[in-house]
Order: C-alpha cells, then sequence, then structure tokens
C-alpha cells in the first residue's frame, strides 16, 4: 500500500479564479499564464478549465507545443521568446505569439523567414532590469520589428517589478512615456496588477499564481477579500503518535522541547515530497479538520504535529498540509518563500490526481 500522502488538483478552482480575474480586468483580454507546468499542477490537469482564456502563456517551447497538441486554437505566447533558429521554425510551425527582448531575438525571426509572419510581443525594460529593451532604444526596436517581413503584429508589453507592493505608477510613467504614438496592444498586468492597480490593465493581462488561488504578495491576508479557491490540495494523514513528558524533545536537532505533557502525531510528509524543509515549528497545519501547528523539524519523510487541540485523534487521522482550510500562502510565509515555491515543487513521488 502506498503512502497515504496525496495531492488534488481542482480544475474547477482555476475556472472559478479565471472568472474572478475577468470580473476584476472586465475590458481586458486574458492571457492564462501555465509556466512552470502549470506552476506544478499539470498542464493536461487545468486545461479543461482554460477554455474561457483568450489565450495561453508560458515559457517553455515544448510546452507551447504540448498545449497545441491537446486542441488549443487561440493564441500561444512565449514570455521569454525564441533562443535559436529552430525555435523560430517551432513558432512558425504552430502558430505561437513570440516576446521579444533583443535584437538577437529580431534577428532569429527575420533568418527564420517564417511561412507566415510571426506575431510578437515587444518587451520594454521599464525598471524590472531582466529583459526588455530600454525605454530609449524602445521605439527604433518598433519601428525595426514592424518593417521586418517576418514580424507579423507588434504588441507592447512590460513586466513590474514590485505591484504587489503597490508602486508601479513610475514603471507606467516610463512605459507610457516611451510607447506614445506607437500603435499596437498593450500588455503590462501580472496577477498583483489585475488585483490592485486598475490603471495597468490595458487591453490584455497575464494573471499567473492568482489562477491557482494563491496570493502575488505571498501573504494570505492580501487576498482575503478576494474570492479565489485553493486549486491544489496536499494531505496525508497520522501514522503514528507519541507522548511527550514536560521537557521531552522531539526530531532531529531536539528543536522542539515539550513545556508539559502533550501528544504529537507523526505525519507522512516531509520535504522529498515538497513540503519546506525550512518551515519551523508553529506552522499551520490541520488534522481531522481541527487548525493546529507543526513542532520540531521537517525530516525528509516526516512532519510532527501537536494533538493538543485535537484529542481524538489517531493513527489514519486525515491531515491537510495546504488546502482550503490551511492555505498555502500561510505554510510559505511562515517558511520564508511564497506559494509559488510550493506548487512548483511538489515531488514526483507525490500521487496526483483530479478532484
Amino acid at each position: 500500500m502506498p503512502r497515504p500522502i496525496h495531492a488534488r488538483i481542482h480544475p474547477g478552482a482555476v475556472q472559478h479564479n479565471l472568472e474572478v480575474v475577468r470580473q476584476r480586468a472586465p475590458d481586458s483580454r486574458v492571457w492564462a499564464v501555465v509556466k512552470a507546468n502549470a506552476y506544478g499542477h499539470g498542464i493536461e490537469h487545468i486545461y479543461p478549465a482554460l477554455q474561457a482564456a483568450d489565450g495561453i502563456a508560458l515559457l517553455d517551447l515544448d510546452e507551447a507545443v504540448r498545449v497545441r497538441q491537446l486542441g488549443w486554437k487561440k493564441p500561444v505566447l512565449l514570455l521569454e521568446g525564441i533562443f535559436n533558429h529552430a525555435d523560430a521554425k517551432t513558432a512558425d510551425e504552430f502558430g505561437l505569439t513570440v516576446a521579444v527582448h533583443c535584437d538577437e531575438q529580431l534577428q532569429l525571426i527575420e533568418a527564420a523567414r517564417p511561412g507566415r509572419p510571426i506575431d510578437i510581443y515587444l518587451k520594454m525594460n521599464s525598471g524590472m532590469n531582466r529583459l526588455g529593451f530600454l525605454p530609449d532604444a524602445y521605439r527604433q526596436a518598433w519601428e525595426r520589428a514592424s518593417a521586418s517581413a517576418g514580424v507579423g503584429t507588434v504588441s507592447l508589453m512590460s513586466h513590474f517589478a514590485n505591484a504587489d507592493e503597490g508602486a508601479l505608477d513610475w514603471q507606467l510613467n516610463r512605459f507610457d512615456e516611451a510607447t506614445r504614438g506607437i500603435p499596437g496592444q498593450r500588455s503590462l498586468s501580472n496577477s498583483a496588477a489585475v488585483l490592485w492597480h486598475k490603471r495597468a490593465h490595458r487591453d490584455w493581462v497575464r494573471p499567473g499564481v492568482v489562477l491557482y488561488g494563491a496570493s502575488p504578495s505571498g501573504r494570505a491576508t492580501d487576498i482575503a477579500d478576494v474570492p479565489l479557491r485553493a486549486s491544489m490540495s496536499l494531505t496525508s494523514a497520522i501514522i503514528g503518535t507519541q507522548t511527550l513528558q514536560a521537557g521531552e524533545t522531539v526530531g532531529y536537532a531536539r528543536s522542539y522541547k515539550a513545556e508539559r505533557k502533550m501528544r504529537i502525531g507523526v505525519v507522512a510528509c516531509g520535504y522529498a515530497d515538497g513540503y519546506p524543509r525550512h518551515a519551523p515549528g508553529g506552522t499551520p497545519i490541520s488534522v481531522d479538520g481541527i487548525l493546529t501547528r507543526t513542532v520540531g523539524r521537517v525530516s525528509m519523510d516526516m512532519i510532527t504535529v501537536d494533538l493538543t487541540p485535537c484529542s481524538e485523534a489517531r493513527i489514519g487521522s486525515q491531515v491537510e498540509l495546504w488546502g482550503n482550510q490551511v492555505k498555502i500562502d500561510d505554510v510559505a510565509y511562515a517558511s520564508s518563500t511564497i506559494g509559488y515555491e510550493l506548487m512548483c515543487g511538489l515531488a514526483r513521488r507525490v500521487p496526483v490526481t483530479v478532484a
């Protein structure tokens, strides 16, 4: 019999969250971002929930081909663009839209001589300082792209550095100034901008993590008024119990010492399953629907939990590591990370089903 740990993917939650995005940005079309294998959920698992999206955006060329093979007829956007001549040929073959952030990528498209012009998203570095043409060079890049026989429509895009912290006018102002008078559709908004910055919505929005029910800021309290639903739940069970006397310790490095007599449970889940190794004692967890906390260090295969609030808990009691009751953002925040990492870090050994 396999270990009781199990992940469930909830496509209905993704469909619901996509509708929340529609309500927040009713005048924009939506790129549903499914990079990193749909944030660890599996593209095939959530694909049926994306039918109301206007396009799918991702990074990996193989994943773009998978989306086409699943039957997606609407636009597909490669957010980092192409990297060699073969990529340009694939983009041509599968009708992909390609981000262009440097002269070298324009050269690849020009040299490929595609059978039909490739639509592009011309990226501006408006202050993130990762990828994109600087504002002073942007108009020249647009003129070159627009004059290229290998390029179809040219849309304009950028990416925000700190939309989750409320400060993005400085980037919007740079973008608007540099693109004044340039035709083409605009796409600026990530998840945080979709939720909190209406000025940034423009023609297309690019929601990512909110489609999966997590907060762009990494803090569950920031989306307390947003009716998102968890798209992934990780559950397991109690596989052992111990009774500690006052002063006794549990786990590696004896990092937790009981202040009084208490009962603890051992959960079949550890960092080899994708649970954060650095989650401290006190991280929220649920046993039989009752919220409690972890105690001691996270091991490779096990976590220990305080059963004080769960007097009826026993071997076989159900545990939620994250999901509907235990917010993935709360687990991540306690572990000094973000929900994105936990979703993407689910281990291959964890069985996954679609709920």
